[in-house]
């Protein structure tokens, strides 16, 4: 399993061309979903929404939000990852139903007090987007177990994507872009740097 993991972290590679016309099947889109949604989240408050694009049309209109990178448009399907904002509200319906189920019974007060003292102490749209970024990993990984390519898009005009989607800013901040499909290119042999230039033992 351990060798199975580093296989799919060596095979992944940023596409940035997609086979336009070779469609996901729904099942594996599915599967890269679920990898988002079973993530891990801080308090887990699952601070996450997946708005998936496949339309033609649309798909094109977020390429012209995204600078106009070709893999958007080409892509089998377009992930948008929108971080929760309002909802992250220590007195929203939402923290209070999520926080219940994470920590029942008698834990849920203490539990509560502590993530009011954390929210006003922190940047929360920041923290809501990292959180964001945690699924994504687990998603680009999941689509590679299931034969398809990636491509992470940070590369974007925040306030064109929540015009497109209709999204109050108020609400959700757009996080990153995953587009998903069949490279249409050869990725080549992966290139990174050593573990030694990045580690640090103290």
């Amino acid at each position: 399993m351990k060798q199975q993991l580093f296989e799919l972290f060596n095979k992944r590679f940023a596409c940035h061309l997609f086979q336009a016309d070779r469609p996901i099947a729904a099942a594996d889109l599915t599967y890269v979903l679920e990898a988002g949604r079973l993530s891990p989240s801080s308090f887990g408050l699952e601070q996450w929404k997946f708005v998936v694009l496949t339309s033609a049309r649309h798909k094109q209109d977020l390429q012209a939000a995204c600078f106009n990178q070709p893999q958007v448009g080409s892509a089998g399907a377009v992930v948008v990852i929108l971080a929760k904002l309002a909802d992250m509200d220590p007195d929203s319906d939402y923290v209070r139903r999520l926080l219940a189920r994470e920590y029942p019974g008698d834990q849920f007060e203490g539990a509560l007090k502590n993530y009011r003292g954390f929210h006003a102490a922190t940047d929360v749209k920041a923290w809501s987007v990292t959180q964001c970024h945690i699924a994504a990993a687990n998603m680009m990984t999941a689509a590679t177990a299931a034969g398809l390519d990636s491509c992470a898009i940070g590369g974007f005009d925040p306030i064109e994507v929540r015009r497109q989607l209709d999204s109050a800013p108020t609400r959700y901040e757009p996080a990153l872009i995953l587009a998903f499909g069949y490279c249409a290119v050869d990725g080549g042999e992966k290139q990174r740097l050593p573990l030694d230039e990045l580690v640090e033992y103290r």
